[in-house]
């Protein structure tokens, strides 16, 4: 199975005590149990996870309307809608989207048999050297100088291994309730994505489509305006898609708007509604006209958050790149092609500069534009 991003050691995001963080050589950062920072219990921020708010920070817009765009799936216009959203937004609330209840409630209640368990048997399925199965703390954090008011679990590949280690005598519940949950999520990204697909004007292969499941967990935090869940960044493959537990609330949007300052925009949550974020790779298939959206995570003082993020990208060895039916003739592609494990690789030493270091220049551009015409032109003469 492809996974995603594991952030490689190479490059990381350092500051001072202030909270501040800027570009630096990377530290290690130890996870092992007698390192472990139990947040939940916790009755104030330890400086190791205090992030003072940036001198450019964006204002969080007060509207608490459902304004992201909703999508129900099966309508005549859901493909069109689903492509216009994310050209606007880079995300939206699916609902409609067919999946059980008792999907949900399952994955639900084994996370959080998961997440309260003591500190040092969470410990048992910490992630190993070179891996991104198993618990620990968000996968970006490595980039980070200040630890994130966060929990996680990542599953790639098989589930029992790390359910015996955290229930040695009764493994069974959580492994059927996680893998139920990733193939039906499968499923559904492969639907939504060829769906995305359909409302650009563009068929491709769904088929060859992998995924990575990740459990998140924020624990009440005694002062949320001084730390926060999960920085801000984009996802790296094609479409995330996103369950919160019922009433959840704490994700946040970048908005650019053509009438006002760039501003954060809380998520409301939607009963029975995913939400689903599109990706680097979605970007760069688009040729730009979809929007990989960059959002966070913020905390409260009152109760825990969960969350469960199914990452969808191209299987081993497939290569996206802007399809040249939304490639302008006289502008070229604006990305070179990449697999997902190669753009991955890329992410590990530059973050969220990975999307720059593939963008084409204009004389890129035209050789590439040159070369597509050149192909095209042999097609028509081999017809």
């Amino acid at each position: 199975m492809v996974v995603l991003l594991h952030p490689s050691p190479s490059l990381s995001l350092a500051g001072p005590s202030d909270g501040s963080w800027t570009i630096m050589p990377p530290t290690s950062v130890d996870v092992s149990a007698s390192h472990h920072f139990d947040l939940a219990s916790a009755h104030e921020i330890p400086d190791s996870h205090y992030w003072a708010p940036p001198a450019d920070e964006h204002p969080v817009s007060t509207e608490t309307i459902h304004t992201l765009p909703v999508i129900l799936l099966g309508l005549p216009d859901s493909a069109l809608q689903a492509a216009r959203a994310l050209e606007s937004w880079g995300v939206f609330l699916l609902a409609n989207h067919g999946l059980p209840d008792a999907v949900f409630h399952g994955l639900e209640a084994q996370a959080r048999r998961l997440f309260t368990l003591p500190a040092n048997q969470k410990m048992r399925a910490a992630r190993s050297p070179g891996s991104i199965s198993g618990y620990g703390r968000v996968p970006i954090s490595s980039f980070f100088s200040k630890l994130m008011w966060s929990e996680g679990f990542t599953v790639s590949g098989p589930t029992l291994p790390h359910a015996l280690e955290l229930w040695p005598n009764d493994p069974e519940p959580f492994v059927a309730a996680v893998e139920e949950y990733s193939s039906e999520m499968r499923r559904l990204a492969r639907h939504v994505v060829g769906l995305v697909m359909h409302g650009l004007g563009i068929v491709g292969p769904t088929e060859e489509m992998e995924g990575v499941l990740q459990l998140n967990w924020y624990p009440p935090c005694p002062e949320p305006a001084q730390t926060i869940g999960m920085a801000d960044h984009t996802d790296s493959g094609l479409v995330t898609i996103l369950h919160q537990t019922s009433g959840s609330r704490g994700l946040q949007l970048l908005q650019a708007r053509d009438d006002g300052p760039t501003r954060w925009v809380p998520v409301q949550p939607m009963k029975g509604a995913l939400v689903v974020i599109a990706g680097d790779l979605l970007h760069v298939l688009s040729n730009g006209r979809l929007k990989n959206a960059v959002h966070r995570v913020m905390v409260n003082r009152e109760a825990a958050r969960l969350s469960a993020a199914y990452f969808c990208g191209p299987g081993v060895g497939v290569t996206v790149g802007p399809d040249p039916r939304l490639v302008d003739r006289e502008l070229g592609p604006r990305f070179r092609a990449v697999t997902w494990a190669e753009y991955r690789r890329i992410r590990g030493e530059l973050f969220q500069g990975a999307i720059d270091s593939i963008r084409l220049s204009a004389a890129d551009a035209d050789a590439d534009a040159d070369a597509d015409a050149d192909a095209d032109g042999g097609r028509q003469e081999n017809k």
